[in-house]
C-alpha cells in the first residue's frame, strides 16, 4: 500500500503564514501527481494546488500568487507554503496523490490516495 500523512497544520493569525507537509511511504514504485485539496465545513472539497513529477504546477485561483506547492521527488514529500492567509483559508488540508504502488514480484498498479487531512485555523 502507499500512505500519505500530513503535518503542520494549526491555528494562525490572519495575514501570517504556515507550512503544511505531506509524506508518502509504503510500495512506491512513482509518484505521478502530488495535490492539495480543502474543505471548509459545508463547503466541497477543492483543489488548491497540484504539481506534477516534472515540476509543473497548477494553482486554484484562490492560491494563486500566494500559495507555493513544492516537492521532493527523492523524499516522496509535498509542501504547501500559505502566505497572506485569511479566514476565507480555514479548512482541512487533503494530501493527495496519483501513483504506481509496486507489486511483487514485479510490476506496479495504478492508485489514488488521500491522507488524513490536517487542519488549518485562521483567527481574524
Amino acid at each position: 500500500q502507499v500512505q500519505l500523512v500530513e503535518s503542520g497544520g494549526g491555528l494562525v493569525q490572519a495575514g501570517g503564514s504556515l507550512r503544511i507537509s505531506c509524506a508518502a511511504s509504503g510500495n512506491i514504485f512513482s509518484i505521478d501527481v502530488m495535490d492539495w485539496y480543502r474543505q471548509a465545513p459545508g463547503k466541497r472539497r477543492e483543489l488548491v494546488a497540484r504539481i506534477r513529477d516534472g515540476s509543473s504546477t497548477y494553482y486554484a485561483d484562490s492560491a494563486l500568487g500566494r500559495f507555493i506547492i513544492s516537492r521532493d521527488n527523492a523524499k516522496n514529500t509535498v509542501d504547501l507554503q500559505m502566505n497572506s492567509l485569511g479566514p476565507e483559508d480555514t479548512a482541512v488540508y487533503y494530501c493527495h496523490a496519483n501513483a504506481k504502488e509496486a507489486m511483487w514480484p514485479s510490476g506496479y498498479k495504478y492508485v489514488e490516495v488521500w491522507g488524513q487531512g490536517t487542519l488549518v485555523t485562521v483567527s481574524s
